[in-house]
């Protein structure tokens, strides 16, 4: 039976603001996929912003918090630092004036030094949201102090995208998945390939990412030719989301070579592979997985360690086998079925204390 127009508006009214670029070719935020999946389960939903340019996009957003206030009843915001804290601060500001519940959601490893140069400030918009919350209980300890009761929900994965292969014998087959930019040092990948490469002739890396244009993609290039490496490493470029899966596949280990991390989707989206993991140990890594279960641990900027940590699995299938099998348990817990009902439960919670 067709429903009735009762029926249609008491369902929940939802307002998602954040960066809407994956057409772009970015890769989708946490706003963009809950607002699809809030979308296929009967919520209203309205995005913003999709614009191509920041002021574009600012001026949506503000635009659609004060004239479209009568068409939703929630609002869920991503928080990341510099410029896009002040966007939230000012799109906060215009849901206080309507009087609409929001949520914020904390994003990036630079958050808590950004919240230590401006502690009034990111005190006062996360103690003016509903509810906080954090992908990461690294992330959530860290800004505790600006609000003690921060939430923790996993950035979630659609585990049936990916299929797990285990690497119960793995190759020397290396990948890297993340952008070149500065703070995830995408040349230590290649140094790591070049201390591996005369014990392994068929040591092969792959490197994925968007160039952020901070020099990191020239720099990593210029370390390939130092190392001649030319034949070994292969820049694949950004890719859609929706390829990830088959791409990661084609490594058997997963190198995470950042100064500083959060939650790292990407190392989630390689463990449900069955890829087994070699990273820093930064942020909240360590909080994802443990050293030596789900995934091998190195310090900052030490290559020489990681590829020592690679050789490690190389060389010993039944700890390789532990890993692979330990990181799907992992991504697991990282699920949209497990996640999106944790989702859901915080919305109505929110919205029958303001009803």
């Amino acid at each position: 039976m067709p429903e009735s127009s009762q029926q249609i508006e008491s369902r929940p009214r939802l307002l998602l603001v954040g960066n809407f670029l994956s057409r772009q070719g970015q890769v989708p935020q946490l706003c963009e996929e809950l607002a699809d999946r809030f979308e296929m389960e009967g919520w209203s939903v309205l995005r913003t912003s999709s614009k191509p340019g920041k002021v574009a996009r600012l001026a949506e957003r503000v635009v659609t918090a004060f004239r479209r206030r009568a068409d939703f009843d929630l609002v869920q915001i991503d928080l990341f630092s510099g410029s896009a804290f002040v966007w939230a601060e000012i799109v906060a500001l215009a849901l206080q004036a309507n009087q609409r519940p929001f949520v914020l959601t904390l994003h990036g490893g630079l958050l808590p030094e950004f919240s230590a140069r401006y502690p009034g400030r990111v005190r006062r918009l996360l103690r003016s949201a509903a509810v906080v919350t954090s992908p990461s209980a690294f992330l959530a300890e860290r800004m505790r102090e600006f609000r003690s009761d921060i939430e923790i929900l996993p950035n979630p994965l659609d585990l049936t995208r990916f299929e797990f292969h285990p690497r119960d014998d793995p190759r020397p087959k290396l990948v890297w998945l993340r952008a070149f930019h500065e703070v995830y040092r995408p040349w230590l990948a290649v140094e790591v390939l070049g201390h591996l490469a005369a014990a392994y002739p068929g040591a092969r890396l792959t490197m994925y990412g968007p160039d952020k244009a901070d020099g990191s993609k020239e720099k990593t290039e210029a370390a390939i030719r130092r190392l001649g490496l030319e034949e070994r490493v292969s820049l694949g470029g950004a890719i859609p989301a929706e390829e990830v899966p088959s791409s990661l596949q084609d490594g058997d280990i997963f190198l995470n070579t950042s100064k500083i991390d959060n939650a790292p989707r990407s190392v989630v989206e390689a463990m449900a592979c069955g890829l087994c993991v070699v990273s820093t140990n930064v942020g909240g890594v360590p909080h994802l997985m443990r050293d030596g279960r789900e995934g091998l641990l190195v310090a900052p900027d030490n290559p020489r360690e990681m590829a020592g940590a690679v050789r490690r699995i190389l060389e010993d299938p039944a700890l390789a086998a532990m890993l692979s099998r330990g990181g799907l348990e992992v991504a697991r817990k990282h699920d949209w079925a497990v996640v999106f009902p944790l989702w859901e439960r915080l919305f109505h919670r929110i919205l029958e204390r303001t009803g």
